[in-house]
């Protein structure tokens, strides 16, 4: 770092047009992607890094300002992760520290550590991250998903009467839902009765984890499902604060849409 503690001069008006030139030009390549990804947490945040490691042009997009979902907090607002052998291979990837607890193959992390170091991987394998960006509907050519139709979260909060505003497009060889329990792309589907969801079931760990990596798939042509959208789409049951399933369930959804986008 340079001694002087003298900041470089800048007016107002330099620093608003060096935002707006920024995003504009990013935004404006990612209008076209191989892969959208709809969902920022644990899933969403490993398939984008899968993919992006392998240079694969990558979007994804999260509604709220922060991206990690539920993975910043274990359970009951506890900051502390699990995860269950082997997804503490993904840990050790990411440089994430861990204690085994009483159980074997059942480890203890903090929460915090763990979120951060996944967005920090992400965003250095190349992906992109379209943030505060609400999934409206799906863009859907011949009975395939080619993409998603986005708004701004903020006019989503909007009153009815003064929400009149158009969202755009954003076109993909591929879309991951990984919207977590509501499963919303998934959904923007079933609404057109295109498909059909069984819904999420009953709390049980021990099985869940197992299912939702297994069943983690194409749902539907051209569009993808991890996490837990994998547990509302197959009607598999929840696992709550344990958080390998979703670890590896990202992952393979990454290897699904690399070894489609190759055919």
């Amino acid at each position: 770092m340079k001694k002087s503690t003298s900041f470089a001069p800048a007016s107002e008006s330099l620093i608003t047009r060096a935002i707006v030139a920024g995003f504009a030009k990013e935004f404006e390549r990612y209008v076209e992607s191989e892969v959208i990804i709809v969902g920022g947490g644990p899933s969403g945040l490993m398939a984008a890094r899968e993919l992006a490691s392998r240079d694969v042009k990558v979007l994804l997009i999260e509604r709220n300002n922060y991206l990690g979902g539920g993975f910043w907090v274990g359970g009951f607002l506890m900051n502390k992760i699990t995860v269950r052998s082997p997804a503490e291979e993904i840990l050790d990837e990411l440089g994430v520290p861990y204690e085994e607890s009483e159980s074997e193959g059942l480890f203890v992390s903090d929460a915090t550590h763990a979120c951060s170091k996944l967005i920090a991987a992400t965003c250095d394998s190349g992906a992109k991250i379209l943030n505060m960006v609400t999934l409206e509907d799906v863009v859907l050519h011949d009975e395939l998903v080619c993409g998603v139709v986005v708004n701004w979260t903020a006019v989503t909060t909007l009153p009815g009467p003064i929400a009149c505003v158009d969202p755009v497009s954003l076109e993909s060889q591929l879309v991951i839902d990984a919207t977590g329990h509501d499963a919303a792309v998934v959904k923007r589907l079933e609404v057109r009765k295109l498909l059909k969801t069984k819904g999420e079931g009953a709390m049980w760990v021990d099985t869940s984890e197992n299912l939702v990596v297994e069943h983690t798939s194409e749902f539907y042509p051209g569009l993808i499902v991890t996490g837990m959208a994998v547990s509302t789409a197959f009607g598999l049951p929840r696992m709550g604060p344990t958080f390998g399933a979703m670890l590896l369930s990202g992952k393979k959804a990454g290897e699904i849409a690399f070894e489609k986008l190759k055919r």
